[in-house]
């Protein structure tokens, strides 16, 4: 039996291009493949796709570390509406933690400043400039040794 994954898909509005950026500078991204919708072999159909959309993305997959990310303009404009869900990141130190925490809440909101905890030596949570909301958090040291 194959190995499952599941993998987050986030829709950017019209903003992907400008999140796929943000994110390679904020978290060390990197993009792995983009594909616009000009680009497709197949015309959507109509209706389902703002006219002014050849030169948005379709689909992109990019990684964070080890994990993969995929994402899309989707088919309107207008930004998103993230709820419900974060994602979060394993930093490996504080410093680590700290740059990443600082560059992801440029422009962003922070709902919990970055700071010790009783399960976690280094622990934030906000909402980056797209409204996707972000936990750093870092292991314990006993947890991080048993990885």
């Amino acid at each position: 039996m194959s190995q499952t994954s599941v993998i987050p898909y986030l829709f950017f509005g019209g903003r992907c291009e400008e999140a796929l950026d943000f994110y390679k500078n904020a978290v060390a991204a990197q993009v792995d493949m983009i594909m616009r919708f000009g680009d497709s072999p197949e015309k959507p159909p109509p209706g389902t796709v703002p006219p002014d959309f050849d030169d948005k993305i379709m689909h992109t997959s990019f990684r964070i570390g080890n994990s993969v990310i995929m994402a899309s303009d989707g088919c309107e404009s207008g930004g998103t509406a993230f709820a419900g869900f974060a994602l979060s990141i394993v930093p490996t130190d504080k410093e680590d933690a700290s740059r990443m925490f600082n560059a992801l809440a440029d422009g962003g909101t922070v709902t919990m400043p970055l700071g010790e905890t009783f399960f976690s030596p280094c622990f934030g949570m906000l909402k980056d400039r797209f409204g996707m909301e972000w936990m750093i958090a870092m292991q314990p040291e006993n947890q991080a040794s048993q990885s």
